[in-house]
């Protein structure tokens, strides 16, 4: 079975056993995590959301996105600033949907 959930401003497809990298999730490795903000689950759409459906997961690890370059130029200006970014991400395992 497979459902979509929405976290962190996004959606995303879920099964069983899927690993899934998310935004930044508060929680230590090892810890339960439930999505009850559950968009759709097998055949059934919800209207915006699907009634008593969840996704149980755990959380894998925390870690970070890659290394971005964050760069803004005002051309003819003598003006330009550079700047990094990483994001804080979540590695979730998903173990069951409950319809």
């Amino acid at each position: 079975m497979i459902a979509v959930i929405r976290t962190g401003g996004k959606q995303y497809t879920v099964a069983a056993d899927d690993t899934l990298t998310v935004e930044k999730i508060e929680g230590e490795a090892g810890a339960k995590v439930e999505f009850t903000d559950v968009l759709m689950v097998g055949e059934k759409v919800g209207a915006p959301t699907v009634a008593g459906a969840k996704v149980v997961g755990s959380i894998v690890k925390q870690a970070r996105g890659p290394h971005l370059i964050v760069f803004k130029k005002r051309r003819r200006q003598n003006s330009r600033r550079k700047n990094g970014h990483r994001q804080d991400l979540t590695v979730v395992k998903i173990e069951q949907i409950v319809a």
